[in-house]
């Protein structure tokens, strides 16, 4: 089995991005597939795709979004 995360461009900064999964309900989404299954970011639908691995994962705080850009 194979999960698609479809990638959307909501806007320029996270704020812009309107409504987003919390990592609670990420993980509870995630628990009714296969542990063994793979992950891959589906991006402009299909024409291109990622891989993730746990070093992309970054913990940032909100306050640290630059808006002035």
């Amino acid at each position: 089995m194979t999960v698609f995360l479809t990638g959307k461009r909501n806007g320029y900064t996270p704020k812009q991005c309107g409504r987003t999964l919390t990592v609670r309900e990420l993980i509870d989404v995630l628990e009714g597939f296969d542990d063994d299954a793979k992950v891959y970011l589906n991006n402009d639908n299909g024409y291109s795709y990622g891989s993730i691995v746990e070093s992309d994962l970054t913990d940032e705080s909100e306050e640290d979004d630059d808006d002035s850009n």
